[in-house]
């Protein structure tokens, strides 16, 4: 399983309203980002593989958007349970709880899930060794989900920015 953290926002304004639908209220991707976004569907499909689709996102538009460029637009699907926690209000536990169980849930056979939302979630399910500056903007947390809870396996960085990986905010 692969759980991508949203590509590239450096130089785009911080989160100002913190409400899902709003655009203009959120940090969005940068140019960078969006061609860091493409690069990373391009890559993952001349490795060949193999993606259990629909890819899963989250409804900000950051991590939405880097799905639709990396994978099509038609071929995701957006879930509250991939939320930002600064989205989520008093609903932060019931996020976390969606993280949990799309980290532990078996993807199809040959196939990979692949997830996009955002770095804190995760550090908050899998611990601090997906924290600090181990999961850039656009990299992924390799994950060997489990009824008994996810393994983190590694991080991949598939379209990597030159000299970036984090905003300012």
């Amino acid at each position: 399983m692969l759980f991508f953290r949203h590509a590239d926002t450096r130089g785009m304004p911080c989160d100002r309203s913190f409400r899902v639908g709003d655009r203009d209220g959120q940090r969005n991707l940068s140019a960078t980002g969006r061609d860091q976004a493409r690069r990373i569907g391009t890559v993952l499909a001349q490795a060949g593989t193999p993606i259990a689709f629909p890819v899963l996102a989250g409804p900000v538009f950051r991590a939405r958007d880097t799905a639709e460029l990396a994978f099509g637009a038609d071929r995701v699907a957006v879930t509250d349970d991939l939320l930002a926690d600064d989205y989520a209000g008093g609903r932060l536990e019931a996020v976390l709880a969606g993280h949990r169980r799309l980290f532990s849930a078996a993807p199809p056979s040959g196939a990979n899930r692949v997830l996009v939302g955002h770095r804190t979630p995760a550090i908050m399910v899998l611990g601090p060794a997906v924290g600090g500056r181990a999961l850039p903007e656009g990299a992924a947390i390799v994950i060997a989900p489990a009824a008994a809870g996810p393994r983190l396996l590694g991080i991949l960085e598939a379209a990597p920015v030159p000299g970036g990986g984090f905003h300012a905010c």
